[in-house]
């Protein structure tokens, strides 16, 4: 071909070429459209998840379901309203501090000082409120207060003096468990002030039956809204998005839980004062997670401390401030569980509670190795731990050497199943 023939075939081809660009349709990720090929689309869907291994609540709902089914078989009233009633009162304080957990475990890191805090923080209370005469109101602030400057002081030592955080927090433990011993001097147990705040905190109900339907209404009537507000947000720029059947059956089936809840809570004393406060916590922390600047940072620090600082996020700041929330809601824990016990006591915090809350936030789905979970993690782990607690105990298997061994296995079959869906995202490009 002659020079000439080819410029004469260059302006020819361009054009073609652009118009073809013109005319190409955008490559768009087929995850985006399965919300438009109807139900074979959600299966498509549900099955690459499940293949790249991201398996979310899946398993522990899953597992959840089958406690309470073979409780109830061997027992035949696990599912009892009085039973679940009280289940509800003792996942309250160590799902709180579970919740805690949650952030830092989010960062990749361990707080081992949690149970040291919550004993500390209800000696502190304690002793201010019946040894000193401080109204009770403002020791309870007092102790909160001194909960998260405790966070702040050992997130300090990790985030900026660079002390590996299971040491900063293994001295933590030891030395708050001794001061909160020097707190409570020769009296080694306190009883709580008779219909007092502390006492108040898992003793009080709402019974009127129309506390426990308003918030079932609420929760509904929340979800449905931020549901359809993304749906609108996302329908107005023009992006996939959820068509109103899909969002119509997802809050049928939250009204449905929420109202079974309402129900099988008002047959009993009416809703607690502490499983109200323990869910708002977990819808606020799930909040300030998914929806604010603040909550990608901290997943962001999670996924890469180097990736983080170069993207221009104060890394330091993040990690404080992680610590500063885990010894705040670990404090608040500490007075849920005074309250259950009665007393303010020198083995508050000690015991299996660490090893309990760090379990509940795993077995719930939040990763060890960072990045993954949400504080729902907290409430469904707390929730399959004492699930098999007190279904062991109603079937009169009450030692403390069985609950351990079952609750150690099933936090064993967590761990390596996130293991494993850690390797399968891998294998697929999405870790």
């Amino acid at each position: 071909m002659s020079k000439e023939s080819t410029k004469d075939a260059e302006p020819t081809t361009t054009v073609e070429a652009g118009a073809a660009a013109a005319d190409a349709i955008p490559a768009v990720d087929p995850r985006l459209l399965v919300r438009e090929q109807g139900f074979a689309g959600y299966l498509t869907e549900f099955k690459r998840k499940i293949k790249g291994g991201e398996l979310g609540s899946i398993p522990v709902v899953t597992g959840l379901i089958v406690i309470w089914t073979i409780f109830e078989i061997t027992t035949g009233r696990f599912l009892d309203p009085a039973n679940l009633s009280n289940i509800a009162q003792y996942i309250v304080g160590p799902g709180l501090i579970a919740t805690g957990i949650v952030f830092v475990l989010l960062l990749g890191e361990i707080d081992l000082s949690v149970g040291s805090i919550a004993g500390l923080t209800s000696a502190v209370t304690s002793v201010l409120a019946i040894k000193q005469g401080v109204n009770e109101g403002l020791a309870v602030i007092i102790g909160l207060a001194a909960a998260a400057v405790i966070g702040s002081i050992q997130g300090f030592f990790f985030a900026r003096v660079g002390v590996p955080a299971f040491v900063v927090t293994l001295a933590g433990f030891l030395g708050w468990s001794g001061l909160q011993l020097q707190v409570l001097g020769n009296t080694l147990s306190l009883n709580n002030i008779s219909d007092g705040i502390v006492y108040k905190l898992n003793n009080y109900y709402f019974s009127d039956i129309a506390a426990a339907y308003g918030l079932a209404t609420v929760a509904v009537a929340g979800y449905a809204f931020s549901q359809w507000r993304e749906h609108s947000r996302r329908k107005a720029v023009d992006l996939p998005h959820r068509p109103i059947s899909e969002l119509t059956l997802r809050t049928a089936v939250v009204a449905v839980l929420a109202f079974a809840a309402a129900w099988t809570l008002n047959q009993q004393d009416g809703l607690p004062l502490g499983l109200t406060v323990f869910i708002g916590v977990v819808v606020l922390a799930s909040f300030v997670l998914r929806r604010t600047n603040y909550g990608r940072q901290v997943f962001a620090v999670g996924g890469g401390v180097e990736a983080a600082r170069r993207a221009g996020i104060n890394v330091v700041w993040i990690r404080i401030s992680v610590f500063t929330i885990s010894g705040f809601l670990g404090g608040l824990g500490g007075l849920f569980i005074a309250s259950q016990s009665g007393v303010a006591d020198s083995n508050l915090g000690g015991g299996d509670t660490l090893m309990l809350v760090i379990a509940a936030a795993v077995i719930g789905g939040t990763s060890l190795f960072g990045g993954r979970g949400t504080p729902w993690s907290a409430l469904l782990g707390i929730l399959v731990i004492q699930s098999i607690m007190t279904g062991l105990y109603m079937e009169g298997s009450s030692s403390k050497a069985v609950q351990s061994m079952i609750t150690g296995a099933v936090l064993l079959a967590a761990v390596v199943l996130d293991s494993v869906s850690r390797k399968s995202q891998k294998a697929a490009g999405r870790a």
